[in-house]
């Protein structure tokens, strides 16, 4: 029998992150579960049929993460996935000083909160000459919606900063594949006043995230059919992206579901 494998997963307690840990438990992975709330950690580790190991830390925190990742390499040592999985969203507008606040939060957790999430483990990976950093990115950082300037921008970061991590650590062994989720059903999008096509439920989002994982994608967007929404999106000419999505629906401000 091989060694037992090993993921890292943040943004765990709930939503994609908790059917995240239920897919690699049940093939009896170690699962690091990696959020803020400790009672709901807790709660999810009951129910996993594998060994998994609760840290209760909060993304924007450097040392917490930095201790989180060590905790983990010290008692199960280095992970063959690490997912940075955790995430927040609201409308913004910029008019609104209020709003600078929303736009720091989104891209503490929705982008530094990647790198602190990789930073412990890519050099443990170098090493070993093995691992997969997996970020969970966006459709919405393919163009710019009204109303969601900071979360489309901090999912465009999030995709572009996995590009560049993906490029340095070619030929290394370690792999990096970045995710593009169109709608699922979580908390997160519960709060959006419109129509939400191709919705996944968590599970089945969390079983096509893993069969990309497994098969080690580059890039990868989840439905097929939002790939195909995202090509066209991406080659409209901005007079006609404008027009076409100047009325669109918008993000509630100050809907800020904590993330998991």
């Amino acid at each position: 029998m091989g060694a037992v494998r090993s993921v890292f997963i943040t943004g765990a307690s709930d939503g994609i992150g908790a059917a995240l840990a239920g897919q690699y438990a049940a093939r009896g992975w170690t699962v690091g579960l990696v959020a803020r709330r400790r009672d709901r950690l807790e709660a999810l580790a009951k129910t996993l049929p594998s060994l998994s190991t609760v840290h209760a830390v909060d993304v924007r925190d450097d040392a917490a993460m930095h201790q989180a990742g060590s905790e983990f390499l010290e008692r199960v040592g280095v992970p063959d996935v690490v997912i940075a999985n955790a995430g927040v969203s609201a409308g913004n507008l910029t008019e609104v000083e209020d709003d600078l606040e929303t736009v720091r939060w989104i891209f503490d957790v929705n982008v530094l909160g990647l790198a602190r999430t990789f930073q412990p483990f890519v050099e443990p990976m170098r090493q070993r000459k093995h691992g997969q950093l997996v970020g969970i990115a966006s459709v919405a950082g393919i163009r710019g919606m009204p109303g969601a300037g900071a979360y489309c921008a901090s999912k465009s970061a999030a995709i572009t900063y996995l590009e560049s991590l993906r490029v340095e650590l070619r030929g290394s062994g370690v792999k990096v594949t970045t995710i593009c989720p169109g709608y699922i059903d979580t908390a997160m999008t519960t709060a959006n006043p419109y129509r939400m096509p191709f919705l996944l439920s968590a599970d089945e989002a969390a079983r096509r995230f893993v069969r990309a994982i497994d098969a080690e994608r580059r890039l990868v967007i989840v439905p097929w059919q939002m790939a195909i929404v995202g090509r066209i999106l991406k080659v409209l000419p901005p007079a006609v992206f404008d027009a076409l999505f100047v009325r669109a629906g918008r993000k509630p401000r100050r809907a800020r579901p904590d993330e998991g």
